[in-house]
């Protein structure tokens, strides 16, 4: 039998950093974008609630996969074990990639 495959995802998400486990990553159909599948959270019926990841759960409950766009992916790893999923604040010195410029006939020139 084959061994369960278990990924970290950390992305971008409206100046936040979300840190998510997955069973699936694949390049997603439409071009630019990666598709994120089977998501891992912990068990309900546990006594501690990590409050970031129960946000997590509800704001994933019933998708089935997600596509997220390449730039807002900050990196994918594939990891022995589920960790605890979590949104943290993405405020630093880091300018995340691309940055877009003011475009034509906007000062531009």
């Amino acid at each position: 039998m084959a061994k369960e495959r278990i990924f970290r995802v950390v992305f971008h998400n409206q100046d936040k950093v979300y840190e998510l486990y997955a069973e699936h990553v694949n390049q997603g159909h439409l071009f630019g974008f990666v598709e994120i599948g089977g998501f891992l959270f912990g068990e309900r019926s546990t006594v501690v609630v990590d409050p970031s990841e129960e946000k997590l759960r509800d704001e994933f409950e019933g998708v089935q996969s997600t596509l997220l766009p390449m730039h807002a992916i900050v990196r994918i790893d594939q990891v022995s074990r589920r960790g605890t999923a979590r949104i943290s604040e993405g405020s630093g010195n880091v300018t995340p990639f691309p940055v877009y410029g003011p475009g034509p006939g906007k000062g531009g020139q």
